[in-house]
């Protein structure tokens, strides 16, 4: 095992179709026994979405939900309620379905500048909008995720916890590509440094190591390794051009969560996917020995929008994949 996933592991990225989370956690803990997660199923409505299941665990920042859109608000209301119902009954599926396990436990929010560009303020317009709201947001989630971490270890005795911090819209909050409110316009762009710092933040607070995750096109990969990030999670499809960064973190020490398996479409056999992870190793000029203990094998991305079939084939693609490559770096 290394500092962040055992060794030839393979587990989710976050979303799962279905609004039973006692059976979504049972078939993951199945599915996934070496690096088990607490998956969202945003079938279940508001509150169940990236954003605002996120949002609740913001501390002292309510929001609530409004012409389809999250805000921050003045104080907790309904919406708030639903998401902390929500929550409570994942946490207390997760100690029911986890009793007696230990080992790893990966678990998932959206990260801090993901919330600022889909969270809006009460006047109207992104929280990105507004650098102050922005700090008084990075600190409320840092304080929320440190607390959520230690609720799942309360919960969760034998947990050894992962954090996985999703950030699709960091590309474009770097690149001043998020909108404004009438969409008629794009906010400016956000300093390297600001980003960085602001995710140093939250990635300090959680206390356990933190995987950063990027779904779109252009994940900084340096920016998030020198932001503290223990490993990033991509899809191989939408790798960077340069390699270099994504090779100078995992010399580093840290890790790749490789989504080698897509959302859509049939479901690869495992040694095809196997190839696919292993292909990509080589091209970074790694040893395959070392192969299984830097990379865990995931599909793309979430999997609420398949079927229950296609999302559980999908994860034991994922898990065969990751035995295979295992088994053949040992010999």
């Amino acid at each position: 095992m290394t500092a962040v996933v055992p060794a030839g592991a393979a587990t989710g990225i976050g979303s799962l179709p279905g609004t039973d989370i006692a059976e979504a956690l049972r078939t993951v803990f199945g599915e996934l026994p070496d690096l088990p997660y607490l998956p969202e199923l945003p079938d279940r409505g508001a509150g169940a979405d990236l954003v605002g299941r996120s949002a609740g665990l913001l501390v002292d920042l309510p929001v609530d939900l409004w012409a389809g859109r999250w805000r921050t608000a003045a104080r907790p209301g309904r919406d708030a309620r639903r998401t902390a119902d929500l929550w409570a009954r994942d946490l207390d599926a997760l100690a029911t379905v986890a009793d007696g396990y230990a080992g790893a436990v990966k678990l998932q929010c959206a990260g801090p500048w993901t919330l600022a560009a889909g969270l809006e303020r009460p006047t109207g317009g992104p929280v990105l909008a507004d650098p102050g709201a922005v700090r008084d947001l990075v600190a409320s989630l840092a304080e929320g995720l440190a607390g959520h971490v230690a609720q799942v270890r309360r919960r969760v005795p034998g947990a050894v916890p992962l954090l996985q911090l999703d950030e699709p819209g960091l590309p474009a909050v770097l690149a001043g590509q998020v909108p404004t409110e009438s969409g008629l316009a794009t906010l400016r762009s956000v300093r390297p440094e600001e980003v960085r710092d602001a995710l140093r933040t939250v990635l300090d607070a959680a206390g356990v190591p933190v995987v950063v995750h990027c779904c779109a096109p252009g994940a900084p990969v340096a920016l998030l390794r020198a932001a503290g990030a223990a490993g990033v999670a991509l899809d191989l499809d939408l790798l960077p051009a340069q390699l270099d960064p994504l090779g100078e973190l995992l010399d580093g020490g840290g890790v790749l969560l490789a989504g080698a398996v897509p959302t859509t479409g049939p479901v690869p056999a495992e040694a095809e996917v196997a190839r696919r992870v292993a292909g990509l190793w080589s091209v970074l000029g790694f040893a395959p020995a070392d192969l299984p203990y830097r990379v865990a094998v995931t599909p793309a991305c979430g999997l609420a929008g398949n079927t229950p079939a296609r999302a559980w084939a999908a994860l034991a693609a994922c898990r065969d994949a990751a035995r295979r490559l295992y088994d053949d770096a040992r010999g």
